[in-house]
């Protein structure tokens, strides 16, 4: 029997969704014949220390969002010499900032649009950075928290202020028209493409996480060569980024009448959830992988960097 701690809950705006990420986590494994215990990880790196002694075999870390999925509590893992599931301190941290992330997938020759980090100050001024219709979104947060399109014609301002707490730089990109799709890959092997579509709006945290407000599409009903492409993609910017064990990459796939036909890496997740309407779950049981299996073999697959 291998003795697994899941951190879950956490400090970010993603703490209710991680939450239900670590119940189901743990009861998977537990119905698997691990012994589990369930840790809320709070900003007291003292109180997490102490949860994890004496230390376990594995962490399993279903924590999103700031200080769970940006390499932080990675870093604490690895003083520790405990082994964790998902990726590692480099490639959490890489991810997890949209703006290096970005860098690091031009670098390696992966599709990426046009954009820009502006300051909070120059967004402030309410002047478009770039021709509408572009996307304003945190530098470093996930699950689309505090994303909008700003389209032609808006006549609100392009910027909140107020509604601003996302720190001093915004990330700016040209908005890719057409269609969502996601491709979750495990270890070194893509597993599908699902196409997600959305009843009103985009693919925010709202419709994310409310059931009936998005429709996956498994298999995405895009050309072949399109799909192999996303597969293709999906690998090796889980590879460009350093990642392990599980991580979700998302894209914009332009088939618009009259529009350009790109496909667009837009970011990687190296803590993708795990709840009941998460994607990843759903790609696996596709491919024939339990939920249980999944859990499971991302216990076997930790690492330690330390």
């Amino acid at each position: 029997m291998t003795r697994v701690a899941v951190l879950y809950g956490g400090v970010s705006a993603e703490r209710e969704v991680s939450l239900n990420s670590g119940k189901g986590v743990a009861a998977a494994l537990y119905e698997r014949g691990f012994e589990v215990r369930l840790i809320d990880v709070s900003r007291d790196v003292g109180q997490l220390v102490s949860d994890l002694t004496p230390p376990p075999e594995v962490v399993f870390n279903a924590l999103h969002g700031q200080f769970g999925e940006d390499g932080r509590v990675q870093g604490v893992l690895d003083l520790m010499g405990i082994k964790y599931t998902h990726s590692g301190v480099l490639a959490s941290a890489l991810a997890m900032d949209k703006a290096m992330a970005r860098k690091t997938f031009a670098a390696a020759g992966l599709p990426v649009c046009e954009g820009m980090t502006v300051s909070r100050e120059a967004m402030l001024a309410n002047v478009d950075p770039m021709p509408r219709p572009y996307v304003v979104k945190p530098v470093a947060e996930g699950s689309s928290v505090g994303v909008h399109i700003v389209q032609e014609g808006d006549n609100k301002a392009p910027f909140d202020a107020e509604g601003w707490t996302f720190g001093d730089h915004v990330l700016v990109e040209r908005f890719i028209p057409g269609r969502e799709l996601t491709v979750t890959v495990m270890g070194e092997r893509a597993l599908a493409v699902t196409e997600i579509r959305i009843k009103q709006g985009f693919y925010d945290y709202r419709n994310k996480y409310t059931a009936g407000q998005s429709e996956h599409v498994l298999p995405a009903p895009v050309p072949d060569d399109v799909y192999q492409r996303c597969l293709d993609l999906s690998v090796q910017a889980h590879a460009a980024l350093g990642c392990r064990g599980v991580s979700r990459a998302d894209f914009r796939y332009d088939d618009t009448p009259g529009g350009t036909g790109e496909l667009i890496l837009l970011e990687v997740n190296t803590q993708p959830g795990m709840t009941e309407l998460s994607l990843v779950p759903e790609q696996a049981q596709y491919v024939g992988i339990s939920f249980g299996e999944l859990v499971e073999w991302c216990v076997e697959e930790a690492a330690c960097d330390g």
